[in-house]
């Protein structure tokens, strides 16, 4: 499917929406194409709630936060979450948080159609105190020293559409990824249905040439959407280096309202599509990001003879 496609068949007012992809593969073009199409009332789930998050806030298509980690990636803020959450500026936003593994345990709860998955990692900590769903339950089995023991447990997440972005898949919707590989399969395999952006399109015998590069099969993919540099500002590891200006500039933009505003009319609503968009940012802007090759060494699966 297109892009526009795809969000306007998956993506409704008021869904659960799961964004993932960890420090490289962020779909940001699904974001920009959730906010062309006006949606509103969107419960988003995204461990590292970053910039596309802090977008789709300022353009009004998100009630609801669910996450781990809210920032602009080392490079500083992120104006319109610290405003809505600081002083509901322009509006609330109800805000969910977990620690990372508590995020990475809901995934998994969802994914496997568990009730809940334990953790120990909420001991001592004071995330319990803002968020009940953050609560105990006694083993069934003796702790470490033979008593009973409370363990810390979380609910499952079950998102309506799941959206990641990827390096390559076939057109039955394998999908592969290497370099960080995040949370993504366990949010598709949670979600009611997903969502797949690529940098390309392969033939079926490149996927099954290195089979283990597959991490979301095609069973479990709903659309696959090709969108080129469709991470950016984040990077796809292969294929274009991460826009660290971007992140820099960010915190500048979106500390002033009417800026982030701006911006988005110019780059978000003033653009069809991402193609347009990487097409405004001109061919000498991406060969700034351009990579080298680091080839990884052949792998001889073997044949039968």
């Amino acid at each position: 499917m297109s892009m526009k496609e795809a969000v306007a068949a998956f993506v409704h007012d008021g869904a659960t929406v799961s964004l993932e992809g960890f420090t490289h593969l962020v779909p940001t073009a699904a974001g920009h194409e959730i906010i062309r199409q006006g949606r509103k009332d969107l419960t988003v789930v995204r461990m590292t709630a970053d910039i596309v998050v802090d977008q789709m806030l300022a353009a009004g298509c998100v009630s609801r936060l669910v996450s781990s980690f809210v920032g602009n990636s080392s490079a500083g803020s992120l104006g319109e979450l610290r405003r809505r959450i600081e002083r509901a500026d322009p509006a609330p936003l109800a805000f969910e948080e977990y620690s990372h593994y508590g995020m990475v345990c809901r995934y998994l709860a969802g994914s496997q159609r568990l009730p809940f998955y334990p953790l120990r990692s909420y001991g001592g900590s004071d995330l319990p105190s803002v968020n009940s769903d953050l609560r105990k339950v006694v083993s069934p089995y003796p702790g470490p020293g033979g008593e009973q023991e409370q363990i810390y447990v979380v609910p499952p997440v079950n998102p309506d559409v799941t959206i990641i972005h990827a390096q390559r898949a076939d057109r039955r919707g394998n999908t592969q990824i290497w370099g960080l590989t995040g949370i993504q399969a366990e949010a598709v395999y949670a979600a009611d249905k997903a969502i797949v952006v690529v940098e390309e399109v392969v033939a079926d015998e490149v996927v099954r040439s290195d089979p283990n590069r597959t991490v979301v099969p095609s069973h479990a993919v709903d659309a696959v959407v090709v969108c080129p540099r469709g991470a950016h500002p984040s990077f796809a590891q292969g294929y274009y280096d991460r826009d660290n200006a971007f992140y820099r500039a960010w915190s500048h933009i979106s500390k002033d309202p009417e800026r982030l505003r701006a911006w988005l009319a110019e780059w978000v609503y003033g653009t069809a599509d991402h193609a347009e968009y990487v097409d405004k940012l001109g061919e000498d802007f991406w060969a700034g990001l351009a990579v080298g090759e680091a080839l990884s060494e052949p792998v001889n699966y073997g044949r039968r003879l």
